[in-house]
């Protein structure tokens, strides 16, 4: 089961990659909501996400324990539910985290939402990109941001979630990651391409559950959380206990 970011789809955990499925595993992703094509809700925040994953999983999963991984949001949120089902949870792939303890108050998120709300997914992107460190990181986060903002049916929807669910906490404490005794990947990015999810802060998680693994690209290269087919082959090989 894996769960999106703030402001993305469903297909951008993996990026369409079919490399899971195809090695035998079952893969389930859903839009949370408010994004892509499901309903928007009143308000946005880490609880409901973490009750309508909790739907999913009745829905989807079947019975035993499940791997549960996400991206950002999705990251926070499968944290969120697996602190309080345990029992649930065979091993969880987090990348990455942003939650450091406090929620987020940076104006930014108002700025993205305006700009969605108001100017659509190019004056979005251009908001998400705007202080990237060189021309072709800028290129690449504005093509990314703008084409995952193009495929939400209700974009007011996104821009609510976009003001709200960074002011809401998943959970108490980082304190709280030591309780998981699961198998853990932390997936982070190095600040160069994707400050937005900052690695100490990965680190930070990975470092605080009790034998939690990290993986991250190389410095200088493209994100591994941007690339489908070998953040997939990391996800199988730390399944297969070879991570």
């Amino acid at each position: 089961m894996l769960c999106h970011g703030l402001s993305a789809t469903r297909r951008y955990v993996v990026h369409g990659s079919k490399h899971l499925p195809r090695r035998g595993y079952r893969l389930i992703t859903y839009d949370a909501r408010g994004h892509g094509q499901s309903d928007g809700a009143d308000t946005y925040d880490y609880e409901g996400l973490a009750a309508d994953l909790d739907l999913v999983i009745r829905e989807k999963a079947g019975e035993g324990p499940s791997v549960l991984g996400g991206h950002s949001m999705g990251c926070h949120t499968v944290a969120s539910w697996a602190l309080e089902h345990p029992e649930q949870v065979k091993a969880l792939i987090l990348i990455g985290p942003v939650f450091s303890g406090e929620a987020d108050e940076d104006a930014r998120w108002d700025r993205r939402a305006e700009a969605l709300a108001n100017g659509g997914p190019d004056a979005f992107a251009d908001v998400v990109a705007e202080n990237s460190p060189t021309e072709e990181i800028r290129k690449t986060t504005f093509r990314l941001a703008r084409d995952r903002a193009g495929l939400h049916r209700d974009q007011e929807a996104v821009a609510q979630a976009l003001r709200e669910v960074p002011r809401s906490k998943p959970f108490g404490s980082l304190d709280q990651l030591a309780g998981l005794e699961v198998p853990v990947l932390v997936v982070g990015s190095h600040d160069e391409f994707d400050p937005g999810h900052p690695y100490e802060v990965a680190r930070t998680w990975a470092e605080t559950i009790p034998g939690a693994a990290l993986k991250s690209e190389e410095p200088g290269e493209s994100p591994l959380a941007w690339q489908g087919g070998l953040l997939s082959r990391e996800i199988e090989s730390f399944l297969a206990g070879e991570g």
